[in-house]
Formats: C-alpha cells, sequence, structure tokens
C-alpha cells in the first residue's frame, strides 16, 4: 500500500503545485542586494534532484559530489573520494532506491513546511539496502552566500552503515550504450512498460464501451451510456499512470530513466484529468439542455453553455500552468508580469470587459434566449448562440449576424417569441356604390367570421372605421388566440377567406383603387363625371 499512498500524494500536489505558485510575494518595501543564484541550482529541494539527477546523466560524479553534504575536497585525493561516494550513491538508487516524483517535490527554497520535519529538513527518497528503507534526507545550510540544499550526512552516514557486508552496486559504465544518460536497455524496459500499461487498459476501455453501446436500446438518449463513452478512455489513461508509476518505481533500472519518465507522467496525469474534465463537463451540459428543452426552460440552456464554456477555460489554464510547471518553467514570473500590466490590459480590453459584463447582463435579465425569433436593431432572425463575447442570429436569408454581447444589451430588443397570440387587424375596403343595407350587412358578415372562429380571443371588433375618399373602410381589432406562429398563418388565411366568401355571396364587392374626374363643363352645360 505504500505506492498507492505515495502516488496519491504525487497526484494530489501536482494538482496543488501550480495553485501554489499562482500567487507572487509580496516583496518589502525595501530589499536587500540580490544574490547570485546557485550555479547548481541547489535552491530548492526541486531544483536540487532535478540538478543531482542532471549530474548523474552525464556520469559527472565531480559535480554529482557537490550534491551531497560532504566537505569540499582539499586535493585530489579527497575529490576522488568525493566522486567516489557519489558513483556509490547512484549506484543505490538504480538498484534499490527511489525517488518522489518531480511534482511532489517542493519549489521553494524552504522546503514544506508541514511534513513533521524540521525546516531544514526534507525527504526526497528512500534506499532498500539488506531489508532496511533508509529514507533519503535533504539538508539546508549556508555555502558562501548561498542557503542550498543537499543529501544530508546522516543519510550517507546511514547508507554507508546499512551497506557494509552487502556487495557493491555498479553504476552504468561509461562503454554501455547510454541515452540521455541512461542504458539503452533500461528505456526500453521503461517504454515497454508504458506501451503494454497505456496500450491494455485503452483497449480495456474501449471494448466496455462497445459491450455497454451494445447493451443499451438507444444509446443517444442513455445517460449512463453517454456517461461512459465520456469517462472511460480519460479514466484509463489515468489508471495507467497509476500502474506505470507503481511498476515503473520497482523495476531495478537507471534512476536517471526513471526519474525523468516518471517526471512527465505529470503531465500525461494533467492531461488525463482535464481529458477526463472536459468530456465530463459535455455529457453533463449535454444532457442539461436536452432535458431543459423538453422542459421548455430554454433560458437555462444558456446559462448552461456559458458555465460549461467557462469550466472548459479553468480547466485547460490550470493544465496549462501544471504542465509548464513539470517542464520547470515558473509561472510566478509570468504571473506577476500580468499583475504589473493590469492596468494597461484593462484599459486596452474596454470593449472585452464591456462584452462580459453584457452577456452576464443577458442571462440574468433573459430579453431572449437560443431559439427565438427576435429583431435587433435592423436584424431579424433566430437566436443561435449567446456566447460570453457575442452572440449569433441567424436571418431569414440564412446569413448569420455577430452581435456583441455588449451592444446587444444597450440595443432595444423586439421579441417574437414571447407573444402568447398574434394581432388580427385588417382593414374590409368595401367599395363606393353599396347600399347602406349591404353596409351593415357586411359588418355583420366580418363580426360573425370572428365570432364563429374557435381560434379567436374574446373581444373582437368589426366597426366601419372611416369613410374614405375611395372605399367605406370595416377596420378590424381582434387577436388569434395562438402562440405559434406558423398556426397564426393558417389561421389568418381561414379568416381573410371566410371574410371574402360570405362577402362575394351576399353580393358585396370589395373596393379597388379609383379615381373620379370632373372635366369643366363649356357654359350652359352640366358637369359630367368621366
Amino acid at each position: 500500500m505504500r505506492f498507492y499512498h505515495r502516488f496519491l500524494l504525487w497526484l494530489l500536489m501536482a494538482l496543488a503545485a501550480p495553485v501554489a505558485v499562482a500567487v507572487p510575494p509580496i516583496k518589502p518595501a525595501a530589499e536587500a542586494p540580490a544574490v547570485p543564484a546557485d550555479t547548481l541550482g541547489r535552491e530548492t529541494p526541486r531544483s536540487m534532484v532535478a540538478g543531482l539527477i542532471g549530474a548523474l546523466a552525464e556520469l559527472d560524479y565531480d559535480r554529482a559530489a557537490q550534491f551531497l553534504d560532504i566537505p569540499a575536497p582539499a586535493n585530489n585525493r579527497q575529490q576522488l573520494n568525493a566522486a567516489s561516494q557519489a558513483r556509490a550513491f547512484h549506484a543505490l538508487l538504480d538498484d534499490n532506491g527511489s525517488l518522489k516524483p518531480f511534482a511532489a517535490l517542493s519549489n521553494a527554497d524552504t522546503g514544506r513546511l508541514d511534513d513533521d520535519l524540521p525546516a531544514d529538513q526534507e525527504i526526497i527518497g528512500e534506499v532498500k539496502l539488506q531489508g532496511k528503507e533508509v529514507p533519503i534526507l535533504l539538508t539546508r545550510g549556508a555555502d558562501g552566500e548561498h542557503q542550498i540544499w543537499r543529501v544530508s550526512k546522516e543519510t550517507l552516514a546511514q547508507i554507508a552503515a546499512a551497506a557494509k557486508g552487502a556487495p557493491a552496486a555498479q553504476p552504468p559504465a561509461k562503454n554501455e550504450t547510454l541515452v540521455a544518460g541512461a542504458p539503452l536497455k533500461d528505456w526500453g524496459v521503461l517504454l515497454g512498460l508504458g506501451v503494454v500499461v497505456f496500450g491494455g487498459l485503452w483497449i480495456v476501455s474501449f471494448i466496455c464501451v462497445t459491450v455497454i453501446r451494445r447493451l443499451v436500446a438507444d444509446p443517444a438518449a442513455s445517460s449512463g451510456y453517454r456517461f461512459a463513452e465520456a469517462a472511460l478512455p480519460p479514466l484509463s489513461l489515468l489508471i495507467a499512470v497509476f500502474v506505470f508509476y507503481n511498476w515503473a518505481d520497482q523495476l531495478p533500472v537507471s534512476i536517471v530513466a526513471r526519474q525523468t519518465l516518471l517526471r512527465y507522467t505529470g503531465v500525461i496525469t494533467a492531461i488525463a484529468l482535464v481529458w477526463f474534465g472536459l468530456r465530463l463537463v459535455d455529457g453533463i451540459a449535454d444532457l442539461a439542455v436536452a432535458r431543459m428543452q423538453r422542459h421548455q426552460r430554454r433560458q437555462i440552456v444558456s446559462v448552461i453553455i456559458l458555465a460549461r464554456r467557462t469550466v472548459k477555460f479553468l480547466l485547460l489554464a490550470f493544465a496549462g500552468i501544471g504542465i509548464l510547471g513539470t517542464f520547470g518553467i515558473d509561472v510566478t514570473t509570468g504571473i506577476a508580469a500580468l499583475g504589473i500590466g493590469g492596468i494597461a490590459l484593462a484599459l486596452g480590453a474596454q470593449k472585452t470587459v464591456e462584452n462580459l459584463v453584457g452577456s452576464v447582463t443577458i442571462i440574468a435579465d433573459r430579453p431572449l434566449q437560443v431559439g427565438d425569433f427576435v429583431r435587433v436593431g435592423d436584424v431579424v432572425g433566430t437566436v443561435e448562440d449567446i456566447g460570453i463575447r457575442s452572440s449569433r442570429i441567424r436571418t431569414g436569408e440564412r446569413t448569420v449576424v455577430t452581435v456583441p454581447n455588449g451592444d446587444l444589451s444597450a440595443r432595444q430588443i423586439e421579441n417574437y417569441a414571447e407573444r402568447d397570440r398574434f394581432l388580427f387587424n385588417p382593414v374590409i375596403a368595401i367599395a363606393y356604390g353599396t347600399t347602406s343595407a349591404k353596409l351593415r350587412e357586411a359588418i355583420r358578415i366580418v363580426q360573425q367570421v370572428l365570432a364563429g372562429h374557435e381560434k379567436m380571443a374574446e373581444g373582437a371588433r368589426a366597426r366601419l372605421g372611416n369613410i374614405t375618399d375611395r372605399a367605406f373602410n370595416i377596420e378590424v381589432f381582434s387577436y388569434i388566440d395562438v402562440p405559434e406562429f406558423d398556426v397564426q398563418v393558417i389561421v389568418r388565411e381561414e379568416l381573410l377567406l371566410a371574410i371574402y366568401e360570405q362577402l362575394e355571396a351576399a353580393g358585396i364587392g370589395l373596393a379597388f383603387p379609383t379615381q373620379t374626374i370632373l372635366c369643366a363643363p363649356a357654359e350652359g352645360v352640366s358637369p359630367q363625371p368621366s
């Protein structure tokens, strides 16, 4: 179970490390003169281990000895002795040692302060000798102007005492085929293990998804299948990382190869977690959108879409920070630079901030939703998407108009989808020459048609509204009591046809544009219209 606990600790440290470095420390008002950095990079436990692995990879035992807490050699004999100690330490790490993964090592110059160890001590791994597990302890001490971390004298003494009587381990020979500081066969063992583990679990996840798809009657509508399809591939990758870490840590292969690959499994872990998170967010969002659409709660759809994009952006951002940290790139400096340039960025991003505020306003106030038919200024169409920066409207000509949300929230929005009924107010023009009795009959006909249709709302009116220079106008004011646009078009057609048919049957004609011209008569002759 020791490996499981160590893996979980490493995973938590990998996720927490980006957050820990995200906030730059507050500098005092008056700073002391800057001290040049240690040329070997021994200021933090993480950089110390990276430097030690680099020296061992190059088989530079004179440099590797400087990572051990031993007196500085004063002559060639002492230097040879120090290099011999470094060579023996390398061999022990290859055969029976293990170091914590890169992400689990502290990147602070003070080390971890919550590990129940003195402030100047840090455990970075262990060595097994004759059934004993000897922890590899670092101590922090002064080296000239620097405070550096080195493998402690206590650890070196324990290793020397436990190694008495045991066969001496041998580091890689210089004439052996080395790749990046480790024997080629060791790289082959580790990479082969990785191919078997990752490939095997990927095949298992594919088989599981295929079986579930065949067992489910309607995969597209099954939340269980959609969850399995989204979760199993990245979950298999995450499990593969755990299995690889557990097995690779127990193999007697070069510590350089082992530590290098285990260091970059943190990248795969971040990718697996983000992949799992992205697919899980998409799956949950799709199910939620489908459910909201079935319940006609379209305003929630916009909120779900915005929340999905926000969560995915945050996942990608944290993953990027974690991956950069794994490659040894200090993100603190970059974030501090963003803080320094924050004011200039804010001044240059006023429109972006305005659009973000506009999108929040649209979602909170809900003047329109995805699927609504709206008029925004001169744009008339169906809302297809409400994004973080802008919204898209599909016009009747099938073009897409993109409107920034800041502009959209400030405009007058006419939402046709919110109508509960449609206005029906045609003007029925009766021709001149119609008698008053026929005119009254025409008004009754229109009123009866309105009253006799089941889709008309109560209170429909039809009255002689005006006598113009061309016709008698019967003005209708009523509502078609349906919310659907397509239905009201049919009802409107039925009403107009019924009015025309009954007027035609009653012998009442509709007016058409006419004009009467009176010519000036000759003297003694009455004027005649023409």
